[in-house]
């Protein structure tokens, strides 16, 4: 499909990763740029030497001898080496196809089949022995340098080759990469981006987030998502910031404080555990008292921040999913200011954002960035017009002509309100709105994040199809575990009716239902980013909602 990106190119692409590449090499070469911890020590690569080991990639993928364009897999977690291979796969001609470290059997072979996949990298896995052994045989795999990885052939063995001795640029027009969406309903689609689109919003990203080389952020969400591949790691090649890794999930909290983020992006339920930790330290009301009286309020909040690691930050950001007001304004009274944005991989995680932060507009996605433009169709749909939307489906023509408006405009499936500055309130997801037994819609997200506003509740889910009235599940956070069963109950009656005394009767939510199960992306209940796969959810936990229960508030073991 031709797209027209005239009316809204602001800011043309010029320079590709590479070019950017090539510059803070000769600029900044033995200046630091990624720092990734490894056994208890951090490794550090300059400028220089991120450039030579992607060289390196580079030779030995043209020694193999592929097709220009084949697809290169990464199956890693984050890492220098993810970098580095990227930026060798791009030397090289080919195009890099991220797959998630949480990915599960089904989508690896789906992915390294859909994608005719020539040559797997592999790092850090979530479930290392079954993913493993979900490689094909015949697939040739070169493991990064941690523990227990086994494949074809290793790292250092792939780049201890001579280095390419050009600097090799790409046609901007061309494939860039393949990234497959989380996949919450059916198969992932595969993503097409060329350097052009992908480029263009990491590139016009730097005066929104005001990146620059002084800058210091942590890699940590997954570089397999657009919004990691783009905001962190794509932009890092503009703006050139400092980049650190963490070594794992029981090593975060040392990293973040190793890193100090100037910049922090983060997503819903990351947030939500960090207040969570925060008020197991110190509850709630007392923490209300100590930031009610002046002359402590601002060391108590500094102390707060110094303990996340988020005392250097001079931005916070939040996406993949809405993230609840109050939770926003929680860590408001504290200064740290989280400003929520809103994309999709289908257009760069580049649509709108909260920024600068304004208080009297949390629980908003913010305004479309310079050069995005986005209107509201006759149904409320959120439709998107911006040099940085995808190209195409990989394979799958009928699927992009469904998502694009016949003027061009990406259909988003989000439903969304937008007021008179801009700002657009996203009212929930099309595909999530559910009919009750009395035929009445409702719209999940909204009652939901009037839910999270209890402290006591991490996960939660909306749902009611074909019953009479709509039913909440979810799942207690970690302070909860301190409190009886019977304090809890109460405690979840009052939000119950707080909630329910600002719905329409159809909304108004019979019962809470709490289960002890998390929901997480090893059980399939999340995706890789995190969001409820609610589909699979209510699949999951079909005979406990469509059970009768007598009491408000039920606990299912």
């Amino acid at each position: 499909m031709p797209l027209d990106f005239t009316a809204t190119d602001v800011s043309a692409v010029t320079e590709s990763p590479l070019s950017m590449l090539y510059k803070w090499e000769a600029s900044r070469g033995d200046e630091p740029f990624l720092h990734q911890p490894r056994a208890g020590g951090v490794e550090t690569y300059t400028w220089k030497q991120v450039a030579d080991q992607a060289r390196r990639v580079a030779a030995r993928l043209n020694q193999m001898a592929y097709a220009p364009g084949s697809r290169i897999a990464i199956f890693a977690k984050n890492c220098a080496e993810w970098f580095i291979a990227d930026l060798g796969i791009m030397m090289a001609g080919h195009v890099s196809v991220p797959i998630f470290g949480s990915a599960g059997e089904s989508t690896i072979q789906y992915v390294l089949q859909h994608a005719d996949v020539k040559l797997m990298l592999v790092g850090k896995l979530d479930n290392r022995e079954a993913q493993l052994a979900a490689i094909p045989a015949d697939c040739h795999t070169v493991y990064f340098p941690y523990p227990d990885l086994t494949g074809t052939q290793s790292w250092a063995d792939f780049i201890s080759c001579d280095p390419i001795n050009d600097s090799p640029l790409p046609n901007l027009d061309a494939m860039m990469t393949i990234i497959y969406t989380s996949g919450s309903t059916g198969q992932p689609k595969g993503v097409v981006h060329t350097y052009r689109t992908a480029c263009w919003a990491a590139q016009n990203s730097l005066s929104s987030l005001t990146l620059n080389q002084h800058d210091r952020l942590l890699s940590y969400l997954p570089l397999a998502h657009i919004t990691e591949r783009v905001l962190v790691e794509l932009a890092a090649f503009y703006g050139g910031p400092q980049i650190f890794f963490v070594e794992s999930l029981d090593t975060f909290s040392r990293d973040v404080h190793h890193c100090q983020p100037t910049l922090f992006i983060s997503v819903p339920r990351l947030w939500t555990k960090f207040q969570m930790g925060v008020l197991a330290k110190m509850p709630q009301k007392k923490l209300n008292v100590l930031l009610s009286i002046p002359i402590i309020k601002g060391v108590v909040s500094r102390k707060i921040r110094q303990g996340l690691g988020l005392d250097q930050a001079r931005f916070w950001a939040s996406g993949s999913a809405p993230l609840a007001p109050a939770i926003i304004r929680w860590f408001h009274r504290i200064g740290i200011d989280i400003s929520e944005g809103w994309g999709m991989t289908e257009n760069s995680a580049y649509g709108s954002a909260s920024v600068p932060f304004r208080e009297d507009k949390i629980g908003c996605i913010g305004k479309a960035y310079d050069g995005v433009d986005i209107r509201l169709s006759d149904e409320g749909e959120i439709q998107v017009k911006s040099p940085c939307n995808m190209v195409e489906y990989y394979l799958e023509p009928e699927k992009t002509a469904d998502t694009y408006t016949a003027d061009g405009y990406l259909k988003t499936g989000d439903k969304g309100q937008m007021d008179d500055e801009g700002y657009i309130r996203i009212t929930g997801r099309l595909k999530d709105i559910f009919k009750t037994e009395k035929g009445k819609y409702v719209t999940p997200s909204p009652i939901e994040a009037a839910l999270m506003v209890n402290s006591l509740i991490e996960q939660v889910c909306v749902t009611g199809t074909n019953l009479p009235q709509p039913v909440g599940l979810l799942v207690l956070s970690e302070p909860a575990e301190a409190l009886d069963e019977a304090t809890i109950r109460q405690k979840l009656i009052t939000t119950l009716d707080k909630v329910n005394s600002k719905l329409e009767s159809h909304q108004k939510l019979d019962h809470l239902i709490v289960v002890n199960e998390p929901w997480t992306i090893e059980n399939n209940l999340l995706t890789p980013t995190l969001k409820v796969k609610r589909h699979v959810l209510e699949e999951h936990y079909d005979a406990i909602i469509h059970a009768q229960y007598d009491q408000p508030v039920v606990f299912k073991a």
